[in-house]
């Protein structure tokens, strides 16, 4: 039996079905050791995934054998490969990477149910991305809505109950949203199965509801994917996470709302006749660019470093709409190439805040003050994440902000007016990452005892995994081809779909 063929429902079997045993390893450590395997197998598989689609196949998976739209469907292709690689690539980095963060901030007996929430949120981003299936995009967005409430608030900051909160209240609106949506294409098609959809939208002579569904849709996803102005349950959501969630988190949950609305946008509405493309991309450019500079100049007055690398993610996520607004294969390309490389970049900063979370008691920058004295490598690992970040030449993050750039500036005078913003949005990067550094590397350290704790790194294992995600930067920054190979093929279909 050829066992490439079952590596799509695999994918998102491996992790759902671990969850429930999860809950009975009791032992101390035995839950870690045991989610970590699981993480780095569903990692294995998405490699395996993103190397057959890499060689030019599409994988597609029916449940039972049944045909859809009678049937639930599967499917792997470029983007969802690339979108894979990136969610399981970051659990697993934050499992393995955390663990002495995991201990300082969850009760050992509460650790097996904090695990298995993880798997689950794993099991429901890889169901997302992975379905071809509306109505079941639906099912796995609230298995990991519900599982990233549950680890938010797993932590010991009693904050993370009212940022839980507002994060339920925001993210049922967003699946409302959502369903309405898909409730009215599906009274308009009879399917849930998103290629139907595409071919049957045509044919509609009154597409109203189809229009008002994408309005929902889009709003809704929009919404989920922390958006500007709809992003105020992020920021909080981030900064009394425990670390590691915020690791996971940041690296890879909002973009998965981005890829479901791609995937709907493209593939479903504007072959639709529907005239969404125009509609589609007036509506997500200024609030790309808005975001882009708004999150931005607040990151540069926030004092406390989880938040402020909260805002940075609303930023970043400017970036990407503003690239797929373009509705270019070019923008497409530079903003797929920065989901991964902005996985990379937030993936070794909030590893590095959990290691300086070892050490020092209070996350506010003024805090930090001579950190790198102490914690050398540590601060070394944010440098270059913020490096990144930032957009720096031999780093990941400049790659995908140069194609921006290059797609933007093909875009006549407009283009050129929002290269200039992308470029301002740059150097205030500049100012709250060096606000950082200036303190980490230059400030004298402070007297206060209550401030800082034992003066030496991070535990080696929660060390190792930084500095090699911080590396990670510097490999995709001078050898970007795999990352700029896939994200240039979802391109192609993409854009081939609206021809």
């Amino acid at each position: 039996m050829d066992i490439e063929q079952h590596l799509p429902i695999l994918q998102v079997i491996v992790p759902l079905l671990f969850a429930p045993l999860i809950v009975l390893l009791q032992p101390r450590g035995l839950a870690w050791m045991a989610t970590v395997a699981v993480c780095g197998l569903s990692f294995a598989i998405a490699v395996n995934l993103a190397m057959l689609v890499h060689g030019g196949q599409v994988l597609e998976y029916n449940l039972g054998g049944w045909q859809p739209p009678f049937g639930i469907a599967l499917r792997v292709d470029a983007l969802s490969a690339l979108l894979l690689l990136i969610v399981t690539g970051a659990a697993t980095v934050a499992a393995l990477g955390c663990r002495e963060s995991f201990n300082q901030q969850i009760e050992a007996h509460r650790q097996p149910l904090f695990f298995a929430a993880w798997l689950l949120l794993l099991a429901g981003l890889v169901g997302m991305v992975a379905t071809a299936d509306a109505f079941n995009i639906f099912v796995f967005m609230e298995i990991s809505s519900l599982a990233g409430y549950i680890l938010i608030a797993g932590g010991p900051d009693r904050r993370a109950l009212l940022a839980v909160f507002k994060y339920l209240i925001m993210g049922t609106i967003g699946a409302t949203f959502y369903l309405i949506g898909v409730g009215m294409v599906y009274m308009m098609t009879g399917t849930l199965n998103l290629d139907d959809m595409s071919r049957l939208i045509p044919g509609i002579a009154d597409k109203t509801p189809i229009v008002f569904a994408a309005a929902f849709i889009t709003i809704g996803l929009c919404l989920k994917a922390a958006m500007f102005p709809l992003h105020v349950w992020l920021p909080n959501a981030y900064t009394h996470a425990p670390h590691g969630v915020t690791v996971f988190m940041a690296a890879c949950g909002t973009k998965v709302a981005i890829y479901v609305l791609v995937r709907f946008s493209f593939m479903v509405f504007q072959k639709g006749d529907l005239h969404h493309g125009l509609e589609f991309s007036m509506f997500l450019m200024p609030l790309g660019l808005l975001s882009i500079v708004v999150a931005s100049a607040v990151a540069m007055f926030e004092g406390r470093l989880k938040r402020m690398l909260a805002f940075s993610s609303v930023a970043q996520m400017g970036y990407i709409f503003l690239g797929v607004s373009l509705l270019t294969n070019a923008g497409l390309t530079a903003s797929f190439t920065h989901m991964f490389n902005h996985a990379l970049a937030k993936g070794a900063l909030f590893l590095s805040v959990a290691c300086l979370s070892m050490r020092f008691w209070d996350l506010r920058i003024d805090q930090l003050a001579g950190a790198a004295k102490t914690m050398p490598l540590t601060c070394a690992a944010f440098l270059v994440g913020g490096l990144s970040l930032i957009g720096v030449p031999g780093t990941a993050g400049f790659i995908s902000k140069w194609l921006l750039i290059q797609a933007l500036m093909a875009e006549g005078e407009l283009g050129l007016l929002m290269v200039g913003i992308v470029l301002i949005s740059s150097l205030m990067a500049v100012v709250y990452i060096w606000r950082t550094i200036e303190v980490l590397y230059f400030k004298q350290p402070l007297k206060d005892p209550a401030a800082t704790v034992v003066l030496a790194e991070a535990p080696i294992l929660m060390l190792s995994v930084t500095l090699v995600t911080a590396f990670a930067n510097i490999l995709f920054g001078l050898l970007p081809d795999l990352p700029i190979s896939l994200a240039a093929m979802a391109a192609d279909i993409l854009a081939g779909a609206d021809q």
